[in-house]
């Protein structure tokens, strides 16, 4: 079957036809920021104009909670003009396709899984370590979404509750301390300030202070890994994202889990799908979940 697919970041949208996980006539265009619920509308018309008849089912990734049809988030400040926007309402004004909605994360999380093999691993996290920290589970292989679509924001979990304050408005959480943007509240009040990417090139030349604030961030997401295998029983996680990706990243934190009790451990693997993992796992997703028991085919 034919997916026209969307990925709606904060920044672009990014649409393409994707048909058995692979993606043609791809195309991006900017995120609307003024008059944005309106302009958003607009820009979903004209994708769906563009490529009518030619697919089959919409499936949609997107920034934010996705909560019956609706966009909204954690810190709704986040999404602008664009807080309680009627995604799915928008689309159906044009296409009487079947339409299925996800976070973006927990679609990139989708399409990880569909590399190890959905019949060899049953329980499995994608972690997006970027200018924020989330995530995508994948439980009994099945990605949790419902009921109200916030499973998998995994970067508001405690990490230190003395930490700083998190823009969702709770104390320490992981994101707070992880992130990209938490890495930048620390570097920027340096004598020398600097940006997460100089961070890290100062880390991987041993400096003192940027190695102790890349290991403030990495030991974070590694409790983070060790709470998701002592509560899920989670077989394989995936580590991505700008910071996640990051030369050395991995290693600290794979180092940081060896010394913990081995009951902790859990396999760890760089994510392999790039600025298209949105737009690919929404496509598999719809295909197997919504659209397979309509069909009768079940959700293998």
């Amino acid at each position: 079957m034919r997916c026209l697919a969307l990925d709606i970041g904060g920044t672009k949208i990014a649409a393409a036809i994707v048909q058995e996980g692979k993606i043609t006539q791809r195309q991006q265009i900017s995120t609307p920021k003024n008059n944005a619920a309106e302009a958003l509308h607009q820009s979903i018309a004209l994708l769906l104009t563009e490529y009518a008849e030619q697919f089959d089912y919409v499936a949609v990734a997107s920034t934010g909670i996705i909560n019956q049809g609706i966009l909204t988030a954690l810190n709704p400040k986040n999404l602008g003009g664009l807080a309680e926007f009627p995604l799915k309402a928008s689309i159906a004004r044009h296409t009487d396709k079947p339409i299925g909605l996800l976070n973006d994360v927990q679609a990139a999380a989708y399409a990880e899984y569909q590399l190890q093999g959905r019949d060899k691993l049953a329980n499995f996290t994608f972690i997006t370590v970027s200018t924020g920290v989330g995530g995508g589970l994948i439980v009994n292989h099945q990605l949790l979404t419902e009921p109200n679509g916030i499973s998998g924001h995994i970067g508001h979990t405690l990490a230190d509750p003395n930490g700083p304050l998190c823009g969702c408005g709770r104390r320490g959480c992981v994101e707070a301390i992880a992130a990209g943007r938490a890495i930048e509240a620390v570097s920027s009040t340096w004598n020398d300030p600097c940006s997460p990417k100089e961070v890290f090139e100062r880390f991987r030349k041993n400096d003192e202070k940027a190695t102790a604030l890349v290991a403030r961030s990495a030991l974070a997401i590694t409790n983070l890994v060790a709470d998701l295998k002592i509560s899920m029983d989670m077989q394989k996680i995936a580590i991505g994202g700008s910071v996640g990706l990051a030369e050395g990243y991995l290693p600290l934190i794979q180092q940081f889990l060896n010394e913990m009790p081995e009951v902790y451990h859990c396999d760890l693997i760089p994510a392999q799908f790039g600025q298209d993992a949105g737009l690919v796992g929404a496509a598999y997703w719809v295909k197997d979940f919504l659209l397979a028991p309509l069909q009768g085919g079940g959700y293998d």
